[in-house]
């Protein structure tokens, strides 16, 4: 404890998703005494796993994955003591309708060149598809472009790519990284997620997916703040808060509290309620206006036969775009006779209207299409989860709009994907964005040198020219 305080200061963090998580376990390390807050009965926010009702199954609200290149929200994973429950994968398989399958990985080659024999080898793109991708890859190698307002899709035409190169290349990392269509994200962004998955090293493109139910990874850290005289409270929300100079006084629960400084680790539409009726709120209300979503679609199947032997696989031209294969990722009980699996469709807006039965029915369609053993089987139950505000659009210009983790109120800070974190809306960008507020708020605190980020992957091979 610095020798300034005479007792731990007192910090509310109103939110368990992971971004409020990284805050309170980064700022229990360093002696803080954490209260959390969570509205729901559990933790980890869009992040995180429940018992469905309908099913009696337990299943994430969908389906997370991080890559090598993550490097905080690893830390982060190891800080909890859950690094262990992460499964790493070094290839992605792409499947075409009727089942071809195309494996991209990497090689002995240097980066950026570590890909090169695996795009070559790729049956799902033609040799102009492959030298179009090369081509604004090379483009893409030397730095990040500014946002100019252009759109990536707008930045791929220009720089010669087919329809097929977009379609099967950039459209599915891309819309799956990003949770947007290409025509309505901006350059950098997509830029970003290139360079740093694969470009920069085979190491930063490894994919990582958890064994476990998303809420057992993130309960641990709930233990942890616990661990370090912290409390979590659950079924809790923030009404409001009043800053003062020497504290903020926070209503929770219709009851209100005192501490020394406030974390509000919420979505954007959410932080915007809790705001006080002042001027001084009226910039981060104006910033806040800027922010639309963006929904993504988890579909949960059960069938009563193993449908297929991969455990994951980007799906192709189709409404669905990925498959995991979850008893066999989670290695839930069935002994090898049935399937459980969960398709994603991130940005989902064509989804969002429609019923559950017609998303059931559109994706068992589908995935017979890739997988021939799953025609036969019988599905026996099913479930449809829909994020709708799932994340921020990452539209041309938005950058612009991201707050700093510092407010107005010297006392109270600001954590979410959506704040300015250097990366697009990711696990990776929620646990920057407490690692981020709890640094700022430490510093302000008295402990001048808090340094709770951890740096990037360094680039490897030719891409160390590129720095």
């Amino acid at each position: 404890m610095p020798q300034s305080w005479t007792q731990a200061p007192s910090v509310a963090v109103v939110g368990g998703g992971l971004a409020g998580l990284a805050a309170g376990c980064a700022l229990a390390s360093a002696g803080f005494k954490i209260t959390l807050f969570e509205r729901k009965p559990y933790l980890g926010g869009r992040a995180s796993s429940y018992q469905h009702p309908g099913t009696g199954e337990v299943i994430d609200n969908c389906q997370h994955v991080l890559l090598g290149c993550c490097t905080n929200l690893i830390d982060f994973y190891q800080r909890t003591g859950v690094g262990g429950s992460i499964r790493w994968f070094e290839r992605l398989t792409f499947v075409e309708p009727g089942g071809r399958a195309s494996e991209i990985g990497p090689s002995s080659l240097p980066a950026p060149l570590h890909t090169t024999p695996a795009f070559l080898k790729a049956d799902c793109l033609e040799l102009a598809d492959k030298i179009a991708i090369a081509r604004a890859m090379m483009a893409l190698a030397p730095l990040t472009p500014r946002d100019s307002g252009e759109s990536f899709l707008g930045w791929l035409n220009r720089h010669g790519q087919t329809e097929r190169a977009i379609e099967r290349f950039w459209k599915p990392v891309l819309v799956s990284a990003l949770n947007e269509e290409v025509d309505r994200v901006s350059v950098p962004y997509a830029a970003q997620v290139m360079r740093e998955s694969f470009l920069k090293s085979a190491a930063a493109g490894r994919m990582g997916v958890p064994t476990v139910p998303l809420t057992d990874l993130y309960s641990a850290a709930g233990e942890y703040i616990r661990a370090r005289a912290g409390d979590v409270q659950f079924r809790t929300s923030a009404e409001s808060f009043r800053a003062d100079p020497a504290h903020v006084k926070l209503s929770v629960a219709g009851r209100e509290e005192t501490f020394d400084y406030v974390v509000f680790a919420l979505p954007f539409d959410a932080l915007e309620r809790v705001l006080p009726e002042t001027s001084a709120a009226q910039g981060l209300r104006r910033a806040l206006a800027h922010f639309e979503t963006s929904p993504i679609t988890g579909i949960h199947l059960w069938f009563d036969r193993e449908i297929t032997d991969l455990e994951h696989a980007v799906l192709l031209d189709r409404t669905i775009q990925w498959m995991f294969h979850k008893s066999k990722l989670q290695k839930r009980g069935n002994n090898g006779q049935g399937s459980y699996v969960e398709l994603v469709v991130s940005a989902s807006n064509d989804l969002v209207d429609k019923s559950r039965q017609e998303i059931v029915d559109l994706a068992v369609h589908e995935l017979r299409e890739f997988f021939p053993r799953a025609v036969p089987a019988n599905l026996l139950k099913s479930t449809v989860i829909k994020e709708v505000h799932a994340t921020y659009s990452p539209r041309p210009g938005i950058e612009a709009e991201r707050p700093r983790p510092e407010t107005v109120w010297p006392r109270v800070f600001l954590a979410g994907d959506w704040t300015a974190t250097g990366w697009p809306a990711t696990m990776e960008g929620a646990v920057r964005s407490g690692y981020l507020a709890a640094q700022s708020l430490a510093r302000v605190a008295g402990q001048r040198e808090a340094t709770f980020l951890v740096p990037d992957l360094p680039p490897r091979g030719f891409m160390r020219l590129f720095r």
